[in-house]
């Protein structure tokens, strides 16, 4: 297992540790970094415009569409720890 992959996994379980809510577009941008970590780009049908959590998703998502999946993990480590200091 690669050290990205280390730090990655560690990020996704310290994460949780987080006392503050860190903000939906931080908790955005988390999930569009996991989510190309884990599984690349995006794909599927937007949702629908009555599905505003699922579009904000899928927008977050696509933002980051064509980021390597290193660099993802890498990023969300980074967001994770930017959350876990502003939560001191």
């Amino acid at each position: 297992m690669s050290d990205i992959k280390k730090q990655f996994d560690k990020a996704v379980k310290d994460v949780t540790k987080a006392k503050k809510d860190p903000g939906n577009d931080l908790k955005l941008r988390l999930y569009a970094h996991f989510k190309q970590g884990t599984e690349g780009d995006v794909v599927g049908d937007k949702p629908g415009f009555t599905d505003f959590v699922g579009r904000a998703k899928y927008d977050a998502w696509a933002k980051v569409k064509g980021m390597s999946q290193d660099d993802a993990m890498k990023a969300y480590t980074k967001l994770v720890d930017r959350v876990l200091r502003e939560d001191d």
